[in-house]
């Protein structure tokens, strides 16, 4: 294997690692889930931003616009694939929604998966060219005693230039914020028809209850990182360059922390980049991207429900 490393190119060997990655969890989801019965019933489709919260800026385009259109497209493209399941938007039109509202919508509707497109973006690079020496004055003392200094500091001139960072990544909650995520899973939990209130009301401190919610919380997880895994294997199957499944440790998404749902947030391309902003809003990269995506829920239901 480090052999065969070496002879391969990085972004080679990573797509190699990303077929063997998704081979495994198909493979997992197909023997878990022979059984049951369909684990589909509705979509969440998250626009990110809109209104006045237009996200990150390009060169012609803003992110919230390209948001909606991808969409839009992505959700089309759902309800003509699979007539069957419902799928439900968090915005349609140029409004933002809060996040809090995108997840508790998500959670109301009882989503069975959450997808939030977005469009990422880099700082321009600061170059900075030393330009010589300049003079400083200061003075120490008062009156009589008051004293002139010189000193030479360097100089510099300052530029900007475009950052090269383009491509894809999908983004799946952090594990560091499994606790977070524990509770909304909880909610759901609770709310199912496994356990009727009228019946039987679960003690959430109970071990056994505490257990089984961390287990439910695994899965998503679990199931997050698959359908990341797809979509990202997808754009690489149309010549996009993948970044990879991302987590966000340092600072959690919230859309993807608080839904209790398996759920993923792309990075479509970067608005930063001429190529990828061109392609972002052009109709082919819209519709390649929506099919992209598509083609990944379509693989994923396959493999969580053993077809």
């Amino acid at each position: 294997m480090f052999i065969e490393f070496n002879i391969m190119t990085r972004k080679q060997f990573h797509f190699f690692l990303s077929c063997i990655t998704t081979a495994l969890f198909i493979s997992f989801f197909s023997i878990e889930s022979a059984a049951q019965k369909s684990s589909l019933h509705t979509i969440i489709v998250d626009a990110g931003h809109g209104g006045a919260d237009v996200g990150a800026r390009g060169a012609s385009s803003l992110e919230k616009d390209i948001c909606l259109a991808v969409a839009l497209k992505f959700g089309e493209k759902l309800e003509k694939e699979f007539p069957e399941l419902k799928v439900l938007y968090t915005r349609k039109t140029d409004i933002y929604p809060a996040l809090k509202e995108r997840a508790d919508f998500a959670n109301a509707n009882k989503g069975d998966l959450f997808i939030s497109i977005h469009v990422n973006a880099a700082p321009k690079i600061k170059h900075s060219k030393f330009a010589g020496y300049r003079t400083v004055v200061s003075y120490t003392g008062k009156g009589a005693n008051r004293k002139k200094h010189t000193r030479k500091v360097p100089k510099y001139t300052v530029s900007y230039s475009d950052n090269p960072s383009h491509g894809t990544e999908t983004y799946i909650w952090a594990a560091d914020r499994a606790d977070e995520k524990e509770k909304f899973v909880v909610n759901d939990v609770m709310s199912e028809d496994i356990y009727d209130s009228t019946e039987y009301t679960p003690d959430i401190n109970d071990p056994e209850f505490k257990a089984k919610a961390l287990l439910w919380t695994k899965r998503y997880f679990d199931k997050s990182y698959l359908l990341a895994s797809l979509v990202e294997e997808s754009f690489v199957n149309t010549g996009r360059f993948s970044r990879g499944v991302k987590q966000r440790n340092e600072k959690g998404i919230w859309v993807l922390q608080a839904t209790s749902m398996p759920s993923i947030l792309v990075e479509t391309g970067f608005i930063t980049h001429r190529e990828d902003e061109d392609y972002l809003n052009s109709k082919k990269g819209q519709e390649e991207i929506a099919e992209n995506i598509l083609e990944a829920v379509r693989r994923y239901r396959k493999a969580t429900e053993g077809k």
